[in-house]
Parts: C-alpha cells; structure tokens; sequence
C-alpha cells in the first residue's frame, strides 16, 4: 500500500468491479490519480475541526421573505391598446408559412 492508501491491486479490482479492461499504464495512471485525490481528502480532513460546525456558504445567510400581497393584474384593455393588432381578446399575427388560411 502507498502513502495514499491505495496500491496497484485495489486500481484493478475497481476496474474490475466497474467492468473495465485496465492496461497497465492506466493502472499506474489510475493510482497516481487516486492516490493524489485521497491525499487531498486527508489534508482537507487533518484541518477540518470537530468545534467548527459545516457550513454550505462561508458568509451565514437567511431568507428573505416579503409579505404576499396580492395585487391586481392588467386588465385586457390596458394591454390590448398598446398591441399591434388585437382582435377577439386575442394578439393577431402575421400567419406562419404553410399554414392554412
């Protein structure tokens, strides 16, 4: 076993249980990787301390609720003017190509 606590042996048995045909390059690729990952794991773990509580953002946040208010909507009219063409309490526009009249 390596200073990260994976070796050779355990790469091929991923590789085996995830199905995968291992070279032997990508064996020694695949640890060096693993390795440096659960090296950083470590390190992040040798720092984390049992006295700071885990947190999701470094700044503390709350939501901010406002009161629900409910409020008129536009009435057909107010939007129906500033429309090009409106007709039926509907938006007319130009028909699409292919389209039958």
């Amino acid at each position: 076993m390596t200073q990260g606590g994976i070796d050779a042996e355990q790469v091929k048995h991923l590789g085996k249980l995830a199905r995968l045909e291992l070279s032997p390059e990508e064996v020694a690729d695949y640890t060096l990787q693993l390795e440096q990952i659960l090296g950083a794991i470590t390190s992040i773990s040798a720092v984390a301390a049992d006295h700071i509580p885990p947190t999701s953002h470094p700044i503390p946040m709350e939501n901010v609720y406002r009161e629900d208010i409910a409020v008129r909507g536009l009435e057909i009219n107010d939007f129906a003017r500033a429309a090009p063409s409106f007709e039926d309490d509907r938006f007319r526009v130009p028909r699409i190509l292919g389209e039958p009249g």
